[in-house]
């Protein structure tokens, strides 16, 4: 095979991720459990007056709300540890639940919080408190990010606290229903200029369409996706999984792309445009390339799923 997992990631090596983007995620993990939990919720106050943030659905927290109940129930006191526990991923029994969960059920837990820290049934950031000096910073950088960029800086945050799933063992994940694929009728077909790859283009379609048992198949049995700042996700089983915790109700719109020949019959392709997520409104969209080899046989060996660094990326295609 002329391509492994890792050679396939230095395809389109000239395209430009947005560093920053892990840089502040990395800066936001050196700060104390106190500011972080300080600045996740300065930030969700700024992000609720620029940016629309979607209330969850019921499918979403009903696996949430006996934990919520429990953290209803406590002190002032007692919330506060149970975030700062999370934030500091004790091994609690709070922090092992949470860990269980899939992303979208994570983000709806702290989205309740935030609004029951608005009206006062859960601890709220003491009156007049001042971030440190490093937090300050860390928030300031937030700022400055992009929209699209301060989410995923804020999502990772959110998604990385609780317990360490590598150390619990056997544990059962916890995810909300799988949305069924829209009926036929309902799907729109996506054009990009310069890309007329029928798998890539069946790969917008089909994701476009919660149709992730056709969007499966367009992958080799030991293929993989990478996530923006993450390892690649390898194996038909895994990524399949990746689909359906994280993946559902998005809305992909790619606009241009280049497609290359690669070695022994692959053929890589970049394509670039933006991607909604049902968490924020549609004027929020994250600018994203995806990068795909193919293989003879026109099945995907290896995508990845880039954040940019700035708008004008969208429009860099060279190779």
């Amino acid at each position: 095979m002329p391509f492994s997992i890792d050679s396939a990631r230095n395809i389109f090596p000239n395209t430009l991720a947005a560093d920053a983007v892990p840089a502040t995620i990395a800066r936001f993990a050196q700060l104390s459990a106190e500011d972080r939990l300080a600045l996740i919720w300065f930030a969700y106050l700024e992000m609720g007056k620029t940016i629309t943030i979607a209330a969850p659905g019921a499918a979403n927290m009903q696996f949430a709300e006996r934990t919520l109940a429990e953290i209803k129930q406590m002190s002032f006191k007692e919330q506060a540890q149970a975030m700062c526990d999370l934030t500091n991923r004790a091994d609690k029994p709070i922090c092992r639940t949470y860990s269980t969960w899939s992303p979208n059920i994570k983000l709806g837990f702290w989205y309740r919080l935030g609004e029951w820290m608005e009206q006062g049934i859960v601890a709220p950031i003491p009156e007049g408190y001042q971030l440190s000096a490093n937090a300050a910073a860390v928030l300031q950088a937030i700022r400055e990010l992009e929209s699209g960029q301060q989410i995923t800086v804020l999502r990772n945050a959110v998604v990385d606290m609780g317990f360490d799933p590598k150390q619990m063992g056997e544990y059962t994940r916890v995810a909300e229903p799988v949305v069924p694929p829209k009926d036929m009728s309902q799907r729109t077909q996506v054009t990009i200029e310069g890309v007329d790859n029928p798998t890539v283009l069946s790969y917008m379609n089909n994701l476009n369409a919660n149709d992730f048992d056709a969007l499966i198949n367009l992958f080799v049995p030991d293929g993989a996706l990478q996530p923006p700042f993450k390892r690649p996700i390898v194996g038909k089983d895994a990524v399949l999984r990746f689909f359906r915790e994280e993946c559902q109700n998005l809305k992909l719109i790619p606009e241009r792309g280049v497609s290359e020949p690669a070695d022994d019959g692959y053929t890589q392709i970049k394509v670039t445009g933006k991607v909604e997520t049902p968490w924020f409104g549609a004027g929020v969209g994250m600018n994203i390339a995806w990068r795909f080899l193919i293989n003879p046989d026109n099945k995907i060996f290896f995508v990845a799923i880039d954040l940019l660094a700035s708008p004008k990326e969208l429009l860099n295609l060279a190779r």
